[in-house]
């Protein structure tokens, strides 16, 4: 593996993972709800940022690697999965919205790597369909994590739970796409 700055923004987003969940529960006072949610959503944002510029810093620099490739995706799932997590425990979330979207992110990366070792996994390829249900997740999670009106006004977390339950709905739509996709090698498969 190579070390350039990409790679550390990645590997940076990984380590966020520890400190988005110590941050609800390390004990401390608990009037301090308020401060929690905008230190964790501060931490979700900031590492939501560089999913984003990670890749567009290894495209600019040159920097593309197979290790990048691999690790992105990687930090990308455990990132949203542990925020569903989070907020499954603390109940601004179902359970099954939770359910449906680690469950598709784990289907889909299984696929994809059976589809690669059959030589086929540009037919499971990110679409925009995953593109915009990536980003309903990645509106909806600070939303929820910050779970108060904003400006005393926005109704926050009401927005940020019907943003959960669109990338719910695109997260299943999304899977079956790939699922079409991936069926004819699939049957050929056998």
């Amino acid at each position: 593996m190579r070390w350039n700055l990409p790679n550390l923004l990645t590997w940076g987003r990984l380590l966020a993972i520890p400190l988005l969940v110590a941050i609800w529960l390390v004990p401390g006072d608990p009037a301090a709800v308020a401060n929690r949610n905008l230190l964790g959503t501060a931490v979700f944002v900031a590492a939501a940022i560089t999913d984003w510029l990670d890749g567009w810093l290894a495209r600019r620099m040159g920097v593309s690697s197979a290790f990048g490739a691999f690790l992105d995706p990687v930090a990308d799932k455990l990132l949203v999965c542990a925020a569903l997590v989070l907020l499954l425990w603390l109940q601004r979330v179902e359970p099954l919205v939770a359910v449906i979207i680690v469950g598709r992110e784990i289907a889909i990366s299984a696929l994809r790597e059976w589809m690669a070792t059959m030589g086929a996994r540009r037919s499971v390829a990110v679409s925009t369909l995953g593109k915009l249900k990536t980003v309903a997740q990645l509106v909806a999670i600070p939303m929820l994590l910050y779970d108060q009106p904003l400006f005393g006004v926005v109704p926050v977390r009401e927005i940020g739970t019907w943003l959960i339950y669109l990338a719910a709905l695109l997260t299943l739509w999304s899977m079956a796409y790939y699922l079409r996709q991936a069926w004819p090698h699939l049957r050929d498969a056998g």
